[in-house]
Parts: C-alpha cells; structure tokens; sequence
C-alpha cells in the first residue's frame, strides 16, 4: 500500500511539473516567420543567389514577374547537399496571413534536372518549351533556359489567380530588363 502511495506521489508531481511545463511554454512568445526561417538555412534572396551563382561560376537571370498575389515574405536558400547533383537555389514567396499564397521557384542545372510528368506544353518567347505539371499541393512551370533547369510552383489554392498563362508570362519575364 505504502509503495502505490509513493507511485502515485511521484506520477502527481511529474504530472505538475508537466503541467507548469505547458503554462510556460503557452505563455512564451511564437517565433516570428522570420525566426523559423532562418533556422532552417533560409537567408535573403539577393544572399542565397550570390551562393548559387560563386558555387556554380556562373550568372543566373531571375524573373521579373512574380504572381498577382499579396506576399509579406521573401526568402531564398542555396542548398549545398554534399555534391552538385542535388545542389538548387530555391526562393520562397509567402504571405503570413494568406498560406495559399505561397510561390516558389527552383533552380538548378540542367545536367542534374528532375523529369517531370507532362499535363500540358507551351511555347515560351525564346522559342524554348515549359511543361505544366501539378503535384500534391502545387501547379508547376518547368522549363530550361542558359543550362539552368527552372521550376516555378505556386499552392494549388490559388490557382484561380495564377493559372498556367500567368506562370508562363512570369517565365517570359527572365531577363526582360536586359
């Protein structure tokens, strides 16, 4: 009897601490986009670009367009994985108050490309080919230009904003300003 006394003690007291535990951690301050994103290896835009272009001794051209969506956030990561055949920029657009606005493009170069299934093709103004796509979550824009493989993705939420056409205006828009 005495022992199941102690027991129960004991579960009681690492019950309270547990329960103080979560008072505490409710009561701590969320951390900001920011915050959460710099964590995991994301830095500015103009930053994870400089990575991407010394790493590959080559400039990259980026789109001038972005969707007609609302963004709050603008993050890019130049993800070194330990030889060049997974090694991609990828530059985030997000918006913290709407998660459907969500727009990502990827890059990488055309030697390590990943194959995408074809939903349908179009031409874009170089004369090269982009292949619409859609995945789980996203709608997506693959196409190659300069040796670069570009996948431009956008959440499926707001595909009634950004429909296939915008995606290929937006990949006609890489070096417009030159």
């Amino acid at each position: 009897m005495h022992r199941k006394l102690c027991q129960l003690l004991v579960f009681s007291i690492m019950m309270c601490g547990v329960n103080s535990g979560s008072v505490i951690a409710a009561n701590s301050q969320p951390k900001s986009l920011e915050e959460m994103y710099k964590e995991i290896g994301y830095t500015t835009v103009e930053e994870a670009v400089s990575e991407f272009e010394q790493h590959y001794k080559r400039d990259l051209k980026l789109p001038v367009r972005v969707p007609p969506l609302k963004f709050t956030h603008y993050f890019g990561r130049f993800n070194d994985l330990e030889g060049d055949v997974n090694d991609f920029l990828e530059i985030k657009f997000l918006n913290e108050d709407s998660p459907g606005h969500h727009y990502q493009i990827d890059i990488r170069p055309i030697s390590h490309k990943i194959p995408m299934r074809v939903n349908d093709t179009f031409k874009l103004k170089n004369g090269g080919k982009a292949i619409y796509t859609n995945v789980t979550n996203f709608n997506l824009l693959v196409f190659e230009r300069d040796g670069w493989q570009y996948i431009l993705s956008v959440d499926k939420r707001a595909s009634d904003q950004v429909t296939a056409e915008v995606l290929v205006e937006i990949a006609n828009s890489i070096g417009s300003l030159n």
